[in-house]
């Protein structure tokens, strides 16, 4: 099975989505199954997995609703409070629906580097694995720290690393990011999505070469066995096509062996998250 291992669907509201801003008028948009499985189709994908926007149950429900009614959207991984007291009352509650198959909060737009350090988060990350929970790490590099600190009091929990931890592709930058990569791969509970490279790059002006010391680095930490392909659409539209934004990653790993790429495109995600 090939999928895409991280996308996004939304009705566009300029409340609740503030953080699409002047420009980025290009997703300012609905975006919808139907957009994404032809693109899926075109580049040789299967499936996907639907993550969390906004920090609402009703964004967990309203992506479980799609997944119900389009068979491609294999897994969601969705949001809880995990710093509520009754997480425990919520989690059972969305342990009827097959397809929620992790949680994720937005860590980066959280102005504490350490929040993820906070007790009550810290308590509710640990009630994860009693659901059979993955836990989608959201971060900038500042936050790498935290999360590696948290992966180490959680040695049963599973975690990826989406976006590659947002390095600076952009400026070229990979002092400090590159360590703390290879400090958090050193723990085999994680796993690390390629994905989210280009919204850290220069828009309208990147190649190829911009991304291969950030993919060398992951590579070279995680192995073959713990990376994932995912596309991070729509947001990935604020630099280019679908297509452009999966020849990245299609060209990287062009000389691997078939057996490899099968694993990078798709067996490793539907390991992680438990799809079948």
């Amino acid at each position: 099975m090939r999928l895409d291992s991280h996308n996004h669907f939304w009705n566009y509201n300029p409340e609740k989505h503030s953080w699409i801003n002047d420009e980025m008028s290009v997703i300012r948009q609905d975006f919808g199954p139907a957009d994404l499985k032809s693109l899926l189709a075109q580049t040789g994908l299967e499936g996907t997995v639907a993550v969390q926007a906004d920090q609402t149950e009703a964004e967990t429900e309203f992506l479980l609703d799609l997944a119900q009614s389009n068979d491609f959207i294999k897994a969601v991984v969705g949001w809880v409070d995990l710093r509520s007291e009754n997480l425990n009352e919520r989690l059972s509650h969305f342990a009827q629906y097959e397809k929620l198959v992790g949680v994720r909060h937005v860590v980066q737009d959280e102005p504490d580097p350490n929040f993820m350090l906070g007790e009550d988060f810290q308590r509710g990350l640990s009630l994860l694995k009693d659901y059979g929970l993955t836990y989608d790490i959201l971060i900038f590099p500042s936050q790498l720290d935290a999360a590696i600190e948290t992966v180490r009091r959680h040695p049963k929990q599973k975690f990826v690393v989406d976006h590659i931890a947002k390095p600076y592709i952009k400026d070229g930058k990979l002092d400090g990011w590159k360590e703390k990569i290879q400090l958090l791969s050193s723990f085999d509970n994680v796993m690390c999505k390629i994905s989210g490279m280009v919204t850290e790059a220069d828009w309208n002006n990147w190649s190829q070469k911009d991304f291969t010391p950030y993919m060398d680095v992951i590579v070279e930490a995680f192995g073959k066995n713990r990376i994932m392909y995912g596309s991070d659409w729509p947001v990935c539209l604020l630099g280019g096509e679908y297509s452009e934004i999966k020849g990245i990653v299609d060209q990287y790993f062009s000389s691997y062996a078939e057996e490899d790429q099968n694993k990078i495109f798709g067996l490793n995600a539907a390991e992680f998250y438990g799809i079948k």
